[in-house]
């Protein structure tokens, strides 16, 4: 029989997030741009860091989809979840070696390595991801999941990022990237052994039948999804290559509207096609949980990638050079971190009050006034504000998404839906940076005098990018009532 909760379980169950959003949050901002930099040069590192996003990403959406939907059948000794949790992070441990030894390597060869490093991780850290994200909606009720998604929340976000910028950043900023893999590799290991701890015991009814088809469509719905994106990202190469003897004010005009419009239709479209195939007719009934990606999708492209380009966007913007932007970059994350802090544990009480749509609405619209802030002076002082703004924005939205998202999945499916739901976690990195770099690369390659000017012109696309997700969130009924009711997910 199974314990009850009791206090300590809002870590056990979360504090694996604090080592996942760790990895992410050097390897996506700090580490990997980079080495892309060092491996491609400046010319062509927005091409290139976007392609290896692209892949590893795409790779991410399906393993742990994958994982999830095995997780849900598991019925090993420790549980459904925690088994590919330890699994997945010895593995990862392997991976951030191979990655490591790729910094010592030069040119094309170091990037290709390192291109095949990043496809190992994304398939070992997820085969842990997609589990995990199935431990709440398992153990906890639904009238308390409010209170578990506001801490998961906070181990997901503020502390893993005050976590990195104290010590990972600077030691990638003072170019000492094996002693950052190292530390990185120990938070693993410690919030992997203390999920561990977990209150999950192996179900008692027999697992159902391999889930043959299912994994079929999640292939299919990885396979759709990718091609969007690629297509999507071709649009704006071409547009780019149209565009080569025109004015500078026509080409952040053009590449700025098509640069919205293929990052726009990558996520409507994308999540429409890609859930169509990955649920079956009867599964995508309704509505909402189509709405709830989408505005997952939107609000985190411009989250992640706004994260994601900061290091080069330091560099253009402010003038700093190569590994010393690592350093204001990862200030930045810890302002982030922090004022998350401040934001997420409130909305996670108001979530279960009050409702998440008007939570998500106020997310959208402060988190677009945040983008606007940090690119109105190229001031250091400013920049940060920006943060500020984005960080508080950024702690309503986790903790008021991510506990509407666990009353919309069906039970006894949590690890299934919430895997497929990477495709807002997961895509969010490869909608932004792979249509997202070519457009940077125009501008460095036909301004060079105004190296920040491409990656400014993206980050005014994200902004917009915010207030498209306050868009989807409006046709989605409150969490609130949906528990209130009762009724079958809407899915």
């Amino acid at each position: 029989m199974q314990r009850a909760l009791r206090w300590y379980d809002l870590i056990t169950l979360n504090i694996y997030f604090t080592g996942l959003t760790a990895l992410s949050q050097t390897m996506t901002p700090l580490v990997l741009p980079l080495l892309v930099q060092r491996f491609v040069g400046g010319a062509a590192q927005g091409q290139f860091y976007g392609s290896l996003r692209l892949w590893g990403l795409m790779t991410a959406v399906l393993v742990q989809a994958v994982a999830g939907t095995l997780s849900d059948r598991s019925r090993l000794r420790w549980g459904r979840r925690r088994p590919f949790i330890l699994t997945g992070t010895l593995l990862d441990l392997a991976c951030l070696a191979l990655i490591g030894y790729t910094a010592t390597l030069e040119g094309m060869g170091g990037y290709r390595l390192l291109f095949v490093g990043l496809i190992l991780l994304m398939v070992s850290t997820n085969i842990a991801h997609g589990p995990q994200q199935g431990l709440i909606p398992d153990l906890v009720p639904v009238e308390k999941r409010g209170q578990f998604s506001g801490v998961k929340a906070l181990m997901e976000v503020p502390i893993p990022l005050m976590l990195v910028a104290f010590t990972i950043g600077p030691l990638v900023g003072n170019g000492r990237l094996e002693d950052a893999l190292l530390v990185l590799g120990a938070v693993l290991l410690v919030t992997m052994g203390i999920t561990m701890l977990a209150p999950e015991k192996r179900p008692s009814a027999p697992p159902p039948p391999f889930p043959r088809e299912t994994l079929l469509r999640l292939a299919g719905m990885t396979t759709v999804f990718t091609l969007v994106i690629l297509g999507s990202g071709a649009l704006t190469s071409r547009a780019a290559r149209l565009l080569e003897t025109v004015s500078l004010r026509a080409a952040l005009w053009g590449l700025g509207s098509i640069g919205l419009l293929a990052m726009s239709a990558a996520i409507g479209l994308g999540v429409w096609f890609s859930l169509h195939i990955g649920l079956d007719k009867r599964q995508r009934s309704g509505s909402a949980f189509t709405w709830w990606v989408v505005n997952r999708l939107a609000f985190l492209t411009a989250t992640t990638n706004l994260a994601g380009f900061t290091l080069y966007f330091f560099q253009g913007r402010l003038g700093y050079a190569g590994e010393g932007a690592a350093i204001p970059a990862s200030r930045m994350l810890l302002l982030v971190g922090a004022f998350i802090l401040v934001s997420v544990l409130p909305a996670g009480y108001l979530s279960d009050r009050w409702g998440d749509k008007a939570l998500l609405v106020t997310a959208g619209g402060i988190a677009a006034l945040g983008t606007a802030t940090l690119l109105s002076v190229p001031r250091l002082e400013v920049v940060y504000a920006g943060a500020i703004l984005l960080g508080i924005a950024s702690g309503i939205f986790y903790a008021s998404n991510w506990a509407l998202g666990t009353r919309l999945v069906p039970p006894g499916e949590e690890g299934r839906y919430l895997g497929i739901s990477n495709l807002a976690g997961a895509g969010a990195g490869a909608v932004g940076a792979y249509i997202g770099g070519p457009i940077a690369d125009y501008f460095a390659a036909h301004y060079p005098a105004n190296p920040a000017i491409g990656y400014m012109l993206l980050f005014v696309i994200y902004g917009i990018l915010f207030l498209l997700s306050v868009g989807a969130a409006l046709p989605i009924a409150s969490g609130r009532k949906i528990a209130e009711s009762g009724a079958a997910a809407p899915l």
